[in-house]
Formats: C-alpha cells, sequence, structure tokens
C-alpha cells in the first residue's frame, strides 16, 4: 500500500484510443476516491494525489474506453510536503486559468487567504484547484457538461453594457440585418420551417429575410409562401425552375432588395437554427465595432431530438484554411460597404449557385483577394454558438451528392484561376469523422508552383556529437529529398567525438551540398543559428533539429512552394514522435502559459479537431525543428533572439515577429517528418538550466503577453490547459 500523504502517481501506456484516462481508485472505510490520469503516448504521466490514512485497497482501470492498450510503467513515489507544495504551484501558475503566469508566492498567498476566508485546510483548497487542471472536457462526450455550466455563465456575462436591452438595440438602429436564405426542393420542410421559426424567435427585431425560392414544387411553394405571409418581415422571391437564368434572376431581385447603404448583409443554410439571441449579439458588434466588415459565429449541430453536439469553435479568419475547408460554415455577414465591394458580380462568381455554405465560401474567397489588410482585419470571429445546424438540413439525391468534396474542391480552383494564381486544387486528405464536415467530406490541397528557376535552401542543422542522431537525419535529407536545390550546413557546436568528427568530414567530401561550420561557444540555439544563416548562401533558411528524418521526399518541395508566397512567412511541417504518434501539427499560443504543441500525442491517421490535423493553415506559430521562410524575412526581423532566448521559445518569438511584419504564418500536413524530440540537448534538469527556462518565460510573457492569450488561429472556448483541443 501506498504510505499515507503526498504521492506522485506515474503511468505509461501505449493505447489506441487518443483522449483516454486511466482511473486510480483509493478505497478506505470512508468510501472510495478517484484519479483520472490522461494518458500521453510516449510519455509518463505524473500527477499528484493526497494518500490518505486508511487504504484498504486500490485498483487502477488502465483505460476508460474500447480500446487496446499495453502498460509500460506504473507506481506510486511518497513526496515531502515542501516538494509536494513546489511542484502543486508550478503546475497552477503553469496551466490555471486563474494563476497563469503568476509568481510563485503570489499564487500561495491568494490559496492561503482562499483558505481562510473559506475556512478550509490550504490543501483541500489548493489541491482541488490542481486536480481541476487535469480535467479535459472532450467536445464529443462531455459537450453537454460544457453547455450546462462553461456556456450558461458566459450567455449571462455577455451583455455589452452600452446596451441594456435588444428593443434599446433596434431603436438605436445600430445595424439592420437583411439576410437571404436560398431553398430548393432538395430541402426538407422541417428544416426549412426551422430556420424560419428561429427568426420570428429573435430577440432583436430589426431584421428581414429574403427566402430566395429555387425550382420548388406547387405544393412546397404554396407552403412556403403562406408561412412567410405570417411575418411581414419575411419575403418569398420565386425562381421557378432550378436553372441558370431564373437562380440569376432571383439574386439580382434579392441584390437589389439588399442594398441600402446602413444594412448588413448575410447569408443563412436551410436548417441553420439561430439561437434566439444571436441578431442581438451581433448588433452589440456592429454598435461596438464600427470598422466591421464581417461577421461569423461559432456553431453545432442538431440531432433528431434537438440535442446539440459536435461544437465547431472555429478559428478566426484563416486564408489558408478557407482554401483547405469551409470551415466558415452556415451563417456570414457582410457590412454594406464590404458587400458591395466583392458581391457585385454575385451570380457570376457563385455560378447561380443556391446553396448557402457554398455561397458564403465563395464570398469569403473572393474577399481574401480582394480586400484590402485593414479591411481584413476588420473580420470579426463571435467565439458563441450561435448557431445549431440540423444533422437533415440536406437530404443528398443523384448529382446533389457532389455537394460535398468536388463542389468545394471546384470552387477553390475556379478561385485560383479566375484571379490568375500559379496553383492547382486536387484532393487533400480524406476525412474519417466528417460529421461537423456535411459540404466537404475531405480536405483540398492546393498545390502551389515552384518558382522557376528554384530557389536554393540553406538548411541549418546544429549538432554536438551525437552521431547515432546526426547521421540519420543527414542521410536521410540527402537521399530521401526530390528537391534537391539545396545546401545542407551543419553548425558544429563544439562536437568532441571523434565518430561524429569523422562523419562530418566524410560527409561533407561525399556530398558538395553539405558544408561543416564550426561554433565554438556555449549552447545557444538563436545564435548558432543566426551564425548559420549569416554564412548560408540561400534564399530561403531552414532551421532544422539534427533529430529529423523525412517521411515522403516531397516534404522540402512542399515547403518551398509555400514559402515563396509573398505573403508567407514561416512555414512549419508535420512530425511525429517514432511510435507514429503527432509531435508537432503547429503551435497554439497560451498552451501551457507560452506555447504548446497542437494535438500532441494524437495518432498519425486522426483527423484532429475539425479536421484541422489533416489541413494547411495558417498558425501564428510553428516549431523551429523544421521551419523555413524567406532570407528577406529572416533579416526584415533581425533573425532569432539570442539575447533573451537561447534555447526555449525563440521559434515562438520567431514567429510572432514575423507575423507583426504583416506576414501569415502557415502549417503544412503535406511536409512530414519523424523528430526524436531534444534527445541531443537533454532535459532542462539542473538549477542553472531551469533559471535559464523561467527567465526565457518571463521574457516571453513579457513581451508578447497580450498575443499569448489571445491567439487568432485557435478559440477561446477551448483549453489552454491541454494540447488536444478539448474544452475550455
Amino acid at each position: 500500500m501506498p504510505l499515507p500523504g503526498w504521492n506522485m502517481i506515474e503511468i505509461d501506456m501505449d493505447r489506441s484510443v487518443t483522449g483516454a484516462v486511466a482511473i486510480l481508485t483509493l478505497v478506505t472505510k470512508y468510501g472510495s476516491h478517484e484519479v483520472e490520469l490522461p494518458l500521453r503516448a510516449g510519455k509518463v504521466t505524473r500527477r499528484m494525489c493526497w494518500v490518505p490514512s486508511g487504504v484498504r485497497s486500490i485498483s487502477l482501470c488502465p483505460i476508460n474506453t474500447v480500446g487496446n492498450f499495453r502498460l509500460k510503467h506504473f507506481r506510486l513515489v511518497w513526496l515531502t510536503p515542501r516538494f509536494a507544495k513546489d511542484r502543486l504551484i508550478q503546475r497552477l501558475v503553469t496551466a490555471h486559468r486563474h494563476f497563469r503566469g503568476q509568481k510563485h508566492s503570489h499564487v500561495s498567498k491568494i490559496l492561503k487567504q482562499e483558505a481562510r476566508r473559506g475556512g478550509e485546510p490550504w490543501r483541500c483548497l489548493a489541491l482541488r484547484h490542481y486536480d481541476s487542471t487535469f480535467v479535459s472536457l472532450s467536445s464529443k462526450h462531455n459537450y453537454r457538461q460544457w453547455i450546462d455550466t462553461i456556456e450558461s455563465m458566459m450567455s449571462k456575462s455577455s451583455v455589452s453594457p452600452s446596451i441594456t436591452t435588444a428593443r434599446d438595440v433596434g431603436r438605436a438602429k445600430d445595424g439592420f440585418f437583411s439576410l437571404v436564405l436560398p431553398v430548393t426542393s432538395f430541402h426538407i420542410q422541417d428544416a426549412i420551417a426551422s430556420t424560419l421559426n428561429s427568426f420570428v424567435a429573435q430577440t432583436y427585431t430589426q431584421w428581414r429575410l429574403y427566402v430566395l425560392a429555387v425550382g420548388l414544387p406547387p405544393g412546397q411553394l404554396q407552403w412556403l409562401a403562406s408561412f412567410c405571409e405570417q411575418d411581414d418581415r419575411i419575403r418569398l422571391i420565386h425562381c421557378g425552375q432550378k436553372d441558370h437564368a431564373s437562380t440569376l434572376e432571383g439574386w439580382s431581385v434579392a441584390m437589389r432588395k439588399t442594398v441600402a447603404h446602413n444594412e448588413w448583409k448575410g447569408l443563412i443554410a436551410v436548417g441553420g437554427v439561430l439561437s434566439p439571441d444571436a441578431l442581438s449579439v451581433f448588433a452589440e458588434i456592429v454598435h461596438s465595432e464600427s470598422k466591421a466588415s464581417m461577421i461569423y459565429c461559432d456553431e453545432d449541430c442538431l440531432d433528431e431530438q434537438g440535442g446539440r453536439h459536435s461544437p465547431n469553435f472555429k478559428p478566426g479568419w484563416n486564408p489558408d484554411l478557407l482554401l483547405s475547408t469551409p470551415y466558415l460554415g452556415h451563417l456570414a455577414l457582410w457590412s454594406s460597404t464590404c458587400w458591395e465591394e466583392v458581391c457585385n458580380s454575385l451570380p457570376s462568381l457563385v455560378e447561380f449557385s443556391h446553396d448557402a455554405v457554398e455561397i458564403i465560401h465563395t464570398i469569403s474567397l473572393e474577399l481574401m483577394y480582394l480586400a484590402d489588410p485593414d479591411q481584413l482585419s476588420s473580420i470579426i470571429r463571435v467565439p458563441r454558438i450561435l448557431l445549431h445546424v440540423r444533422d437533415d438540413n440536406h437530404q443528398l439525391r443523384g448529382t446533389e451528392s457532389q455537394n460535398g468534396e468536388y463542389a468545394h474542391l471546384n470552387r477553390v480552383q475556379r478561385y485560383l484561376e479566375r484571379h490568375s494564381l500559379a496553383a492547382t486544387a486536387v484532393k487533400g486528405a480524406a476525412l474519417d469523422d466528417a460529421v461537423s464536415f456535411k459540404e466537404a467530406n475531405r480536405t483540398v490541397r492546393v498545390r502551389w508552383e515552384l518558382p522557376d528557376p528554384t530557389p536554393l535552401v540553406s538548411l541549418l542543422v546544429p549538432t554536438r556529437d551525437g552521431v547515432e542522431i546526426l547521421k540519420p537525419c543527414v542521410n536521410a535529407i540527402l537521399a530521401h529529398t526530390t528537391y534537391r536545390n539545396f545546401e545542407l550546413l551543419i553548425l558544429d557546436n563544439q562536437s568532441s567525438c571523434p565518430l561524429t568528427l569523422e562523419y562530418m568530414r566524410e560527409v561533407s567530401e561525399r556530398d558538395s551540398r553539405v558544408r561543416v561550420l564550426p561554433w565554438n561557444h556555449p549552447f545557444n540555439y538563436s545564435g548558432i543559428n543566426n551564425y548559420g544563416a549569416r554564412e548560408s548562401r540561400g534564399d530561403i533558411i531552414g532551421l532544422v533539429n539534427n533529430d529529423i528524418e523525412p517521411v515522403n521526399g516531397e516534404w522540402l518541395s512542399e515547403m518551398v512552394s509555400q514559402v515563396c508566397r509573398g505573403d508567407i512567412g514561416c512555414v512549419g511541417a508535420k512530425l511525429y514522435y517514432p511510435n507514429e504518434t503527432i509531435q508537432h501539427a503547429g503551435v497554439i499560443l497560451g498552451l501551457g502559459s507560452i506555447a504548446g504543441h497542437a494535438h500532441r500525442f494524437f495518432q498519425r491517421h486522426e483527423d484532429g479537431f475539425q479536421g484541422r490535423l489533416k489541413a494547411t493553415q495558417n498558425l501564428s506559430a510553428v516549431t523551429a525543428a523544421c521551419l523555413l521562410l524567406r532570407r528577406s524575412v529572416f533579416e526584415e526581423v533581425n533573425g532569432l533572439n539570442e539575447e533573451h532566448l537561447a534555447v526555449a521559445y525563440n521559434d515562438v518569438d520567431l514567429c510572432l515577429k514575423v507575423r507583426e511584419a504583416g506576414y501569415r504564418n502557415l502549417w503544412t500536413p503535406y511536409a512530414e517528418l519523424y523528430h526524436h524530440e531534444s534527445i541531443s540537448r537533454g532535459a532542462d534538469d539542473t538549477p542553472k538550466k531551469r533559471a535559464r527556462w523561467l527567465s526565457e518565460c518571463e521574457y516571453m510573457r513579457t513581451t508578447w503577453a497580450e498575443q499569448l492569450d489571445n491567439d487568432p488561429a485557435y478559440n477561446p472556448n477551448l483549453t489552454l490547459v491541454h494540447e488536444d483541443f478539448s474544452l475550455r
């Protein structure tokens, strides 16, 4: 039996299911206590617990779902109270939403004061806060719990102080919304009625809905006309048969009716059910954000019983994700100025489409190309579930079944051709779980053409000894990279191992693309790479760890094709641990206080949250374990910060500087490599290393505080504790 008091639980287990937890149960004569242990593939999970006196038995449930597992390590280690307190507070300042980034002494003082006010032992209060950092609310399994707790609390506190009631909003004329609802014979009557009824139930009254009826049979048209007559804010526009001419005429009528300068224009898909306060929330935004050009919101799905599931917590404006998948969903609003600028040629742009999701996607693509930076920066994502989409919102019959991967692919290809962009849209990765992707069961991959001639890429590989790591990395890059115009600079940081020195000599003589450059200074990742960049010859700089191995030969071609785009800054790759789980799929700001890797430890084949593991997208940062950027951009932001960030977070800092300079950072799933993480450098396990790490954390919090707490590529409803896109 474990000793009473503070204990550290250690568990290491391979399992076939991401998101599973092990459950340790302690049984005493007073009852039982369960401790959940989130499992991390390839890593030992550690969690403290308090073991009371008189434990009669303990049991371990290795996995709380259906799946395979292999228990590799499990034990409980007794801790001294002082050590336990230090670890507990460190966890709070790293992972607790209220204590993140604060000093240890300050957190300890707050906990003692809170315990005194509540009349409970400090240990019980502190342990409750500590335990809360391990709670992971899955969007699949715990969404109902999130709705009942977090969402209900958000709703109560969301009213803008400048607007007291919905009636006052309407009188202030802060926004008048005119929306179009395209309806065809393929839409079921109940879904149409649900959308119409949700408008009638709005607390905000200043709206008008134009129902664009395309090719409806007489019975359905009669029912729809009768429904629209019940509310004079709903106007029916009948387009006759579903052909190009009639749909074009219908759109022309709808556009003429929605050109008032003070109106906001919008599109909603059949089956989209607005929450009662949706338009009130949008009106608050129009009131407070005078320069807003476009608004969209989070959404979820409704099953046949009206139960909510599959939340789509969307990122902010993300052009490359928009090329990959129509992530904006089933509802969007535009200001009159934006609408007129982008949508004057709407019928030709959408090719007389009668599908709202297609039109929203097409307009947004066009906005991406036509709008100026100020207009793009005023696109507002509302991080609230204001739209619920019925599972039966669209019946697919015959050729309508193409309203999915091919329709999405064709839209992107037409966009590329319309603006003579040097790229081709092809099928991307298939999505295994497409419940929230009814309009796209696979992603689209945009293949950007390489320049001719291809630019020279300088791959910088810092190393110190460790030939058993360096050799497979360099040999694999040289042998398996199809992009041939590169140089590989081995930046030797005081290696002394004879085998390593011999290998570096041999490979540089064997392959003219390899050079070995000595760096005779204490380890400084930023400094050694800045030195390598100065000595390199390429137009593109590649930061590459010495424990990287390509999975596919096209990794560098893919990254170069992306980084050569003028509006792109840093480009990152998809990295795997040797056990085929995700090591890096982009960096999310704020995870673990500073930044963390998206979807870490997910299985290689998984979709990730809303398919994002299989979609090219813009992210705030990517890891320097494999990162490319143009030399001109690297020099524009003065390279890596060798003064303040010698080891940690220098890549995040670089990416944020690049983003501040006006470029979009990008992550691609089509450049795949293995990464044997941090094997060569070792762990931060000495007082000196820990002090350095704390100093670098402090620099990041001081320099990038606002950005670290508001990552536009993420969503504030998602956790900053775990890397699995679970709910906050």
